[in-house]
């Protein structure tokens, strides 16, 4: 109930569905109390339950855990606390969140419902100007559109069937499920809906990278972070692969004629936590038959993950954007049907 409370806006609410809320035996009846109890110490008002149903809403004042009884569990927790930043750590038994600036009630947040907007003072918070972060959602939109142009012919939506298909029903779009590998302040996301592009995107922040997921969730963007030399849980239970059709390697766009290091240049220019061969077959993993993947890097690094892609039997090909450029695109699919190496 911490943990879920650290997670929640100010304002924001906890459906909880239990047996125990109509449990008649003593046993069930006293573990209820508790947790009612202890949902009042974390100043969750509850509203009308309805059946097995209750529903609480977290408090939107600070005023409210001064108010509560000294001795009421649990404690709040100190300035040190990162609670932005609570990769693989143990769960804590304190209220986090109160002394972060992004402490703003739902009901306050004059941009929703409509999402990707953010205020000025949201934009400070997280250390950035808004004319930085206007002119990344800027770069991203042409960037987007560019991309789309050239690689419609071999992926989106003006090619999408294979030689003796029918041509299939509108809207022709082969890509549902996108993984952006290196999200940054989730440009590429935000990109793909002012675009109109019928996707749905998962955006990740490299354990390396500076850590913008906060700002990725208050643009009301799906995102994790993630260490990219370890396994992705793409589902727990069942382990499944092939979750993605497209997985996106980019850095943000030049501003300036200055470029954020591709999730290549992260992971593997400086230090080597882990084979670049071991991630791409991780990506293999998770990328659908016939899947693709656009990395774009400085050349050597490039250069080096186009001969890994013979060894996985992808599809591959090198493309220059700009002339002047130390950059290149390179552009994998992953095939239907892998060849036997002889």
């Amino acid at each position: 109930m911490i943990e879920a409370d650290r997670l929640l806006r100010p304002g924001g609410y906890v459906v909880w569905t239990s047996p125990l809320t109509n449990a008649r035996d003593r046993v069930s009846q006293e573990r209820w109390k508790f947790i009612q109890s202890f949902a009042e110490n974390l100043c969750w008002d509850m509203i009308p339950q309805q059946d097995e149903t209750v529903v609480w809403k977290k408090t939107s004042t600070k005023d409210c855990y001064s108010s509560r009884k000294n001795s009421s569990p649990p404690p709040l927790c100190g300035r040190g606390y990162d609670v932005e930043s609570p990769y693989y750590r143990e769960l804590k038994n304190c209220i986090g969140g109160t002394h972060s600036s992004r402490w703003i009630s739902i009901e306050k947040r004059q941009t929703w419902p409509s999402t990707d907007q953010l205020n000025k003072k949201d934009i400070e918070n997280f250390g950035l100007q808004s004319d930085e972060f206007s002119e990344d959602s800027e770069s991203w939109r042409a960037s987007v559109h560019n991309y789309w142009s050239l690689l419609s012919p071999l992926i989106f939506s003006d090619h999408p069937k294979r030689p003796g298909d029918e041509d299939p029903p509108p809207p022709y779009n082969m890509l549902r499920n996108v993984l952006d590998m290196n999200a940054h302040f989730g440009g590429f996301n935000s990109a793909l809906l002012h675009a109109g592009k019928s996707v749905w995107v998962m955006n990740v922040v490299p354990l390396n990278a500076p850590n913008y997921l906060p700002l990725i969730l208050d643009r009301g963007y799906v995102g994790v972070m993630h260490d990219w030399a370890l396994f992705l849980n793409t589902c727990r239970q069942l382990h499944i692969s092939y979750n993605f059709d497209l997985l996106w390697f980019l850095g943000v766009r030049p501003f300036q004629r200055t470029l954020e290091p591709g999730l290549l240049s992260l992971e593997f220019a400086q230090q080597h936590r882990c084979a670049m061969l071991d991630v791409f077959i991780e990506i293999d993993r998770i990328l659908r038959p016939e899947g693709w993947i656009i990395i774009r890097d400085t050349v050597p690094l490039i250069e080096s993950a186009r001969a890994l892609t013979k060894r996985l039997k992808w599809d591959a090909r090198v493309v220059e954007i700009e002339s002047d450029s130390d950059q290149r695109l390179l552009i994998c699919q992953k095939p239907f049907f892998k060849k036997q190496a002889t």
